[in-house]
């Protein structure tokens, strides 16, 4: 019988694809409907190559907490709640006390199953997982949970060039592994190299 530390669960953190709710930044430079429709491309490409996947089952962080009828059963459904980042990153990890736990966000659409594998592995010999982002942020953390583990999400400055420095410096003393680096789609110049990335045969 497997351990419970083997469970794995993915969160995808996402915002309602609707217009006005996210992707601000995005859409002061590119207009309000082709955010919306970069957006609901986004999620709709990392729940297709990640939503199936036997290795683990995934979970779709949203906000606003309701309506959820846009995610057409094709994940289960928990909300983010009130506050900042750090809040919702301790009440939405607090759900899965137990096991392999690895979050991602949904603005970074290059996301693949073999980064998400691959970060479940190194939770088997680490502590924790950080996939870095190209803005000093990152894009995945990834924890091995235990009923009393602490949470690294105090005190981090989002949003900025500090956040996965910060991120660390919380880590300290723990087994961490690192992944690729990727980059968030938020705004017009990282929507640009992320169209004219080279695409696969």
């Amino acid at each position: 019988m497997a351990s419970r530390l083997d469970l794995a669960n993915l969160v995808v953190f996402a915002r309602r694809p609707t217009i006005g709710v996210g992707k601000r930044r995005l859409a002061a430079a590119i207009g309000d409907v082709e955010a919306l429709r970069f957006q609901r491309g986004a999620i709709d490409g990392l729940l297709r190559r990640l939503a199936g996947d036997p290795r683990w089952r995934t979970t779709v962080a949203v906000s606003p907490d309701r309506p959820v009828d846009w995610l057409r059963g094709r994940a289960a459904a928990a909300p983010q709640g009130d506050g900042g980042l750090g809040a919702k990153l301790v009440r939405v990890s607090r759900r899965f006390p137990v096991g392999r736990l690895v979050i991602i966000g949904s603005d970074t659409p290059t996301v693949t199953r073999a980064d998400i594998a691959a970060a479940f592995d190194a939770l088997r010999s680490h502590d924790a997982v950080v996939g870095p982002a190209r803005d000093g942020g990152y894009w995945l953390i990834g924890l091995k949970r235990s009923a009393r583990g602490p949470l690294p999400f105090d005190d981090i400055r989002w949003s900025s060039a500090d956040t996965f420095a910060d991120t660390l410096a919380r880590l300290a003393g723990l087994r961490v592994a690192t992944l690729r680096t990727l980059e968030d789609i938020d705004d017009e110049a990282s929507l640009k190299r992320f169209r004219a990335r080279p695409q696969r045969p």
